[in-house]
């Protein structure tokens, strides 16, 4: 009896001074004011992740890592969600891989093809990111494309046959891991297309469990006018049974200012009738698109490229063409609010400039470079700050770039490209109190996860993923410009993309940690 009270005396003791095993992290992140997405206030704590995933919240004092971040006076978010980019083949170049606009602006994850855009083989796409990219991926179904490889440029309802067909294209791309379909019926092939091929489509995302996002039939005046297009995404969305996106909203044009809280009501009572109806938005009172988008009438573009030439050919339709576009300038406030982007002859110049410059109309400017094979993009000065603050305050607002991946130095992008996220924060969070910082990062992090059913992304809880933003909420500054676009944002100190350090105090790392996100 007393061997075995001194053993068990022997061992108590043993537990007295030995010392405790400390948990052991990749990363830890101390002390920052932790924003976890869902729109509540920040509170403090320190995060530990293992391998791509978050394993601790809270105070990890005792703890110990291979990699350690002070983030003393700095907040700590999720990675932001780009809903709507247009980076998805330039993440393919060797060149542009990185993101480094995207990671500088703390993007961590973009959706890509949209507006009814990009490839038809999902799965091929997906392989040409086989070499790496800097940010995670995710895919749209585009539904544009699939028109245009079923029926071309033909004006018409598809046959049963053709539907099927097309039914069969978004269902490949769905199977593919693809978070929904995407659409632009404001542009030819797309707009060729009626309401009930849109919803015959949508279901079959609906099966998936995929959203449906829209660059909607007409944002100002053009056709059926702002409003009717906004109802037309949630005639989608209620039919489909799926979530309906009004992608990049705005009220584009002098002639539909104000409108925004008109948007605003019809959005609302939607949702008020269970209809799952979102928007996202970049915080810019300029668009970018190209030249014929915003001038030529759609029935001049049906047939493609061929017809257009001999319609141009005829000068009874010339006429008829050129009375179009002189509304249609208008209605984006004329040539002064028009300047060219990308990396064109005419880049940096406002329609005014090049028609100045021609001797010529503007309006006979821009059809002579359309003619000419111009496919140039431009920038239009047409949204009213009041509509952009009106959209930006919704809790159903997303925010988006609507940004490609520009090769620095070359051209004139649009700013978005580079500064959407931190211009959102810095302008409209800091300095105007617009919305607050806490509804602004859930704009930016769970609710476009929401959305678009992305598990374990968007929020900073245990068991997610470890996409990872800290920064400097007074620091933090979108630098592009019309005028000097290629400048990078400011303010993002780490960005870790996967557990996966991509920019570290305040420089990108050589990481390609990004993903292909499956559905």
């Amino acid at each position: 009896m007393k061997i075995r009270l001194l053993c068990v005396l022997c061992f108590l003791s043993v537990l007295v001074v030995a010392p405790a095993t400390a948990q052991q992290y990749d990363v830890i992140i101390r002390g920052g004011r932790v924003l976890d997405g869902t729109g509540n206030p920040w509170f403090r704590a320190d995060i530990g992740i293992t391998g791509d995933r978050i394993t601790a919240i809270g105070n990890l004092s005792g703890a110990r890592a291979r990699e350690t971040i002070d983030a003393s006076g700095l907040y700590v978010a999720p990675g932001f969600i780009d809903a709507h980019s247009h980076a998805g083949g330039a993440l393919a170049d060797p060149e542009l891989r990185g993101a480094l606009p995207n990671l500088m602006q703390g993007i961590t994850t973009l959706l890509v093809n949209p507006d009814g855009g990009g490839p038809v083989d999902l799965v091929r796409q997906k392989q040409s990111y086989s070499a790496g990219t800097g940010v995670n991926v995710a895919l749209m179904v585009p539904h544009g494309s699939i028109r245009s490889e079923v029926l071309g440029s033909a004006d018409r309802a598809p046959t049963a046959a053709e539907l099927d067909r097309m039914r069969t294209l978004v269902r490949a791309g769905m199977v593919a891991g693809a978070f929904g379909l995407s659409s632009g019926p404001f542009y030819a092939p797309g707009s060729f297309s009626k309401t009930d091929e849109l919803v015959a489509l949508a279901r079959v995302a609906a099966e998936f469990g995929g959203a449906y996002s829209s660059h909607i039939r007409d944002e100002g005046d053009y056709t059926i006018g702002v409003i009717a297009a906004v109802e037309e995404v949630i005639t989608i969305a209620r039919d489909a049974k799926l979530p309906g996106v009004v992608t990049h909203i705005k009220a584009l044009g002098p002639r539909v200012w104000g409108y925004g809280a008109a948007i605003v009501h019809r959005i609302d009572r939607a949702r008020e009738q269970g209809i799952e109806v979102y928007a996202d938005q970049y915080p810019y009172d300029a668009s970018q698109t190209g030249l014929s988008a915003a001038l030529l009438p759609r029935w001049a573009q049906a047939g493609g490229s061929d017809s257009l030439t001999r319609r141009f050919a005829d000068p009874a339709t010339l006429t008829r063409i050129r009375a179009e576009v002189v509304v249609n300038l208008d209605r984006r406030g004329g040539a002064d609010r028009m300047r060219f982007g990308g990396a064109g002859a005419n880049a940096g110049k406002t329609l005014a400039a090049v028609a100045t410059e021609r001797r010529m109309d503007p309006v006979d400017a821009a059809i002579d470079i359309i003619r000419s094979g111009g496919g140039e993009s431009i920038i239009s000065f047409n949204m009213h700050d009041d509509d952009i603050r009106t959209l930006m305050k919704q809790p159903w607002t997303m925010t988006a770039s609507d940004g490609d991946l520009p090769r620095m130095g070359v051209g004139f992008p649009h700013p978005r490209a580079y500064g959407t996220f931190s211009r959102k924060l810095a302008k409209y969070v800091r300095e105007e109190n617009v919305i607050d910082l806490a509804q602004a990062i859930r704009s930016m992090t769970s609710l476009p996860a929401t959305v678009f059913r992305m598990k374990d992304r968007g929020v900073l809880r245990e068991g997610a993923i470890a996409d990872v933003v800290v920064f400097d909420f007074d620091r933090v500054a979108d630098r592009s410009t019309y005028d000097k676009p290629h400048q990078l944002s400011e303010g993002m100190v780490h960005v870790l993309v996967n557990g996966v350090l991509a920019v570290q105090r305040g420089q990108r790392t050589p990481a390609l940690a990004g993903k292909v996100l499956v559905r």
